[in-house]
């Protein structure tokens, strides 16, 4: 493989995205201050409809509106209440990061939905997921690419001496490449979407974008080589899911960069957050098992907790991002 420069500084560690609360001006605290080499914009979903992966997601589509109709998002006829909390919240928290991060001049993540998630949890207008119109997928396509552009425009502009580093969350490509997608009426599943399809979707989305970026997937069979082709430069996904390291091998043989999900979201019952020892051999564990020599390791390689952490108590979350951090530093030294 030829050497290449990673959008992320050797020996790095981040969050996945979402943390426990309803204070994002705490939370930014926590990250900036745990998470020095590459933070990112924290999720705080526990604010309620809209502060959620799929409601902020909606909430950057353009010329797409949603509301919320018995508890999910769906396609809207036109911008109302709904969005417009959307809106505010995440402009809020731009607001918070530029605050506190004024200054900063490293590289900062910032999350969205991915474009098949987002279409196996939207519905449309007349009810049904987005995923069952083909034609409605493509137009959720290009507007969410069209709103991640002006989403990573909006942080550059309050950070200028930063770099944009977006992160697709993906968790339901998976099932929607094997049709596992169930039906509104939970009798069958949606027809699976062709790789090539989703492929074409997918780095559609990136193009538009316009950052690095790297695609999150917190589930059993990664597709590792769509992601790859598809153009991202990374894929973030958690260790203990792992069956199959073959697949793995290869794209980082082919030069996508890991962010390893090696610390877990929550604490075995009664016990503590791990130590960044535990977390930065669980990493060296697998990169020794794929192969690849050492000094690669903490180039190419982040580490992060399994998933988000909404679920965790504060005290929690806290370790656990101090524990990444500092298993980041010590693969870098070794």
């Amino acid at each position: 493989m030829t050497e290449q420069a990673w959008p992320w500084p050797t020996g790095a560690a981040t969050g996945i995205g979402s943390l426990p609360g309803t204070d994002i001006a705490e939370a930014q605290r926590i990250v900036l201050g745990e998470l020095p080499a590459l933070p990112h914009l924290p999720e705080l979903p526990a604010r309620g409809p809209g502060a959620d992966l799929l409601g902020r997601t909606a909430g950057l589509l353009v010329e797409l509106p949603v509301e919320l109709y018995a508890a999910r998002w769906r396609i809207a006829p036109r911008p109302g209440r709904d969005l417009r909390r959307a809106r505010d919240l995440m402009e809020r928290d731009l607001d918070q990061l530029a605050e506190q991060a004024e200054e900063y001049a490293g590289p900062v993540k910032v999350q969205a939905a991915s474009p098949f998630t987002l279409a196996a949890a939207l519905e449309l207008p007349i009810g049904g997921r987005l995923l069952r119109d083909p034609g409605a997928v493509r137009d959720l396509a290009g507007s969410l690419g069209e709103g991640l552009r002006g989403h990573v425009a909006a942080v550059a502009r309050r950070l200028p001496r930063a770099s944009v580093l977006l992160q697709l969350d993906e968790p339901s490509l998976p099932a929607v490449l094997a049709g596992r997608v169930p039906t509104e009426s939970g009798l069958g599943t949606h027809r699976p979407v062709e790789g090539e399809v989703a492929r074409a979707l997918l780095g559609g989305v990136i193009e538009a974008a316009g950052a690095p970026t790297l695609v999150h997937c917190c589930a059993p069979d990664v597709p590792l080589e769509l992601i790859r082709s598809a153009g991202a430069v990374g894929v973030a996904l958690d260790l203990s899911l792992l069956t199959d390291l073959d697949p793995l091998g290869e794209a980082i043989d082919a030069g996508l960069g890991l962010l390893a999900g090696a610390a877990p979201t929550l604490p075995p019952a009664g016990g503590r957050a791990p130590t960044s020892a535990e977390v930065a051999a669980r990493v060296r564990r697998v990169w020794d098992q794929l192969g690849f020599p050492r000094r690669r390791l903490a180039e190419q390689v982040v580490v992060t907790p399994a998933c988000g952490l909404p679920g965790a108590t504060p005290a929690y979350a806290r370790a656990v991002l101090a524990a990444c951090r500092d298993a980041g530093r010590r693969l870098a030294e070794e």
